[in-house]
């Protein structure tokens, strides 16, 4: 009854696909997109019809043996018919064997061109996509979308065939052997589809709430089991809260599953009694008719036999309009993700703004001018940069404008000069600081790096000119030396140990057990705020940028910590270009020019003497603010 268990999986899966328009052109993309595995397709679906063909043949092989040879007691023909039908399966296993390569080969090389494209494209996305994104939801794309999109080629494709080509064969050898009980057989049809209409859909709503199920309670898990998660759980210490609440969403999931099993047992059941009651059906009007010798017994075997291989098949085909809308639509929502064009990409005509520093900790090339000029900004609105099935809180569709965030900003930052912005919080400091990197592109006017319009410029090029460390530098679950080559994957131990010694780092890296090979933990919560601080520094001298951005790199730290932190900030800004957010007034003092945002505007520049002798917003700021941390 393989083929009723085939029928009841596809009848958990979720029917509301069927009520889904698919996008025009679907079809015609997901066959170009496996246009380069036409020829193991072909083979495939050959192996397939072949492989069912082999199947239907036993069963007439086994009336030969029995009418043409047990009856007649002819050993030589039951001899031959046993071989021939041992040959079958031994063809029908090696047929099996290479439709299952050449399904391997096509389905996992679709699912690697799928993940590796989604991924590609996903990286390419601006900050605001990933700002809204539910990471689930983009995982979920490159996990079951992507492995539901190819089975449309390796199993639903596979199964449509090889049922409809089963359907066919054995339909017309029972019309062939008797035309009497192949009527009185298909009589029985409705009755197998009932099972399908009383349980079906039941089933898939079960299953739908089964995996939406299992969803709440992966998310708890997620949330609950990484650093932070854990983090909170421990200060509140809601332990027996958080184990409670996993119970009562694992309880749900347990209870479900259960009425799941049973829905599934039902159907199961009912299927093989019909399949019961039409073999006996067979053998009851088949016997009558080989008693009264107008059937011989052979044809009443085989007419058994194909009954087996026609209600399975038939089953699973009135099913078919789940399977096939339930794999295009994975195509579709894989498609949608590849569809949403990154906001920031290299035009055509792009050109490389330097060439890569030609080793680490070398900052003896020329640094590069910062200008904005007239830059106006707002940030793009949700159907900009993201999708609504993407984010944890459905939204409707939105392409209008947000306000602006940044009005005619207007500076000028010469070779190896350092500029600090400072201001209130939400004032744009670092909006300015993420265009510079073109991590977004302005509403107006232009951003120049080098004298050279950002936009007009590779990406790869101006992300080597321009290094950026921010509040919360962010490490990879794995090695110091991982972590520290991501910046440059050609340095050497010498050059990484060189660079955690310039970042104040290198005593203690020296210290630990593993040394470079230390792993640092989940985004770096083995080490403190300080110490990742000095690895991403260390990690900036490995890059050795022309221009460096300091989004309130030592903001957070304790005394001791900032001090370290300083240290390292002086080597790694020696000849080179830097726009820092301030929050230590030591920064602030060092500024060749402060430009002092508010409201997305610069309202005050000049020198940190200027500007005090001056009375406006930043002898406030001076004096509400780091007044208090000079003291």
């Amino acid at each position: 009854m393989g083929g009723a268990w085939m029928a009841s999986r596809s009848f958990s899966r979720d029917r509301s696909v069927t009520e889904r328009r698919l996008t025009r052109g679907t079809t015609k993309r997901i066959l170009r997109f496996a246009g380069p595995y036409r020829r193991q397709i072909a083979v495939f679906l050959v192996t397939t019809v072949a492989s069912a063909a082999s199947a239907a043949a036993v069963p007439l092989l086994l009336k030969l043996v029995i009418d043409s040879g047990v009856v007649p007691q002819r050993r030589d023909i039951v001899v031959w018919g046993a071989l021939a039908v041992a040959g079958l399966a031994l063809l029908d296993a090696g047929l099996n064997l290479l439709g299952r390569w050449m399904s391997a080969r096509v389905g996992e090389g679709l699912i690697f061109d799928l993940r590796r494209q989604v991924f590609d494209h996903v990286q390419r996305q601006p900050v605001a996509f990933f700002t809204r994104t539910q990471t689930g939801s983009l995982v979920s794309r490159l996990n079951s979308d992507v492995v539901g999109a190819q089975q449309a080629f390796t199993g639903t494709l596979s199964q449509v065939v090889s049922n409809a080509v089963t359907l066919v064969l054995a339909l017309g050898a029972m019309l062939i052997l008797s035309w009497q009980i192949t009527l009185v057989v298909l009589v029985l049809v409705p009755l197998f589809l009932l099972p399908a209409k009383l349980i079906g859909r039941r089933l898939a709503d079960i299953s739908r709430e089964s995996m939406q199920l299992n969803a709440a309670m992966s998310q708890t898990m997620t949330e609950r089991f990484n650093v932070a998660g854990a983090l909170l759980v421990k200060i509140f210490g809601r332990y027996e809260r958080e184990t409670e609440t996993f119970s009562q969403d694992a309880a749900r999931v347990r209870d479900i599953g259960i009425v799941q099993a049973l829905y599934a047992r039902y159907f199961f059941v009912g299927l093989t009694f019909l399949a019961s009651l039409a073999t006996a059906v067979v053998y009851g009007v088949g016997g009558w008719l080989a008693i009264d010798g107008t059937l011989q017994v052979g044809t009443l075997v085989a007419l058994a036999a194909l009954l087996t291989r026609l209600y399975g098949p038939l089953t699973a085909l009135s099913n078919v309009q789940v399977d096939v809308m339930t794999a295009l639509v994975s195509f579709e929502r894989v498609f949608e993700v590849l569809d949403l064009e990154p906001m920031v990409r290299d035009l055509p005509g792009a050109t490389v703004l330097v060439a890569r520093q030609p080793a680490p900790l070398d900052s003896s090339a020329p640094a590069l001018s910062i200008e904005f000029d007239d830059v106006s900004f707002r940030y793009p609105s949700p159907g900009e940069v993201s999708l609504a099935s993407l984010e944890a809180v459905a939204r409707p569709a939105s392409n209008g404008t947000g306000e602006e965030v940044l009005h005619d900003v207007s500076f000028r930052v010469d070779p190896g000069q350092m500029v600090a912005l400072v201001g209130p919080s939400g004032a744009g400091k670092t909006t300015i600081t993420q265009l510079v990197g073109r991590l977004y592109d302005p509403d107006r006017g232009v951003v120049r790096v080098g004298g050279r319009d950002v936009r007009q410029v590779t990406l790869e090029s101006l992300h080597d000119a321009v290094g950026v460390v921010t509040q919360d530098a962010h490490m990879f679950h794995d090695s110091i030396r991982y972590n520290l080559a991501y910046a440059r994957p050609d340095a050497s131990d010498d050059e990484l140990l060189a660079a955690v010694s310039a970042a104040q780092i290198g005593e203690l890296i020296a210290a630990l057990p593993d040394g470079l090979d230390t792993v640092v933990g989940d985004r770096g919560y083995r080490l403190s705020g300080g110490e990742k601080q000095r690895l991403a520094i260390a990690r900036l001298l490995l890059k050795a940028p022309r221009v460096v951005v300091l989004d309130e790199a030592t903001a957070h730290l304790d005394s001791e910590s900032e001090a370290a932190v300083q240290r390292a900030l002086k080597t790694a800004l020696v000849g080179r270009t830097s726009l820092v957010i301030a929050h230590r007034l030591s920064t602030v003092r060092d500024a060749d020019m402060i430009l002092v945002v508010v409201a997305g505007r610069i309202v005050e520049r000049g020198t940190h003497d200027e500007l005090l002798h001056a009375g406006g917003t930043y002898a406030e700021l001076y004096r509400t603010q780091f007044a208090l941390q000079a003291g």
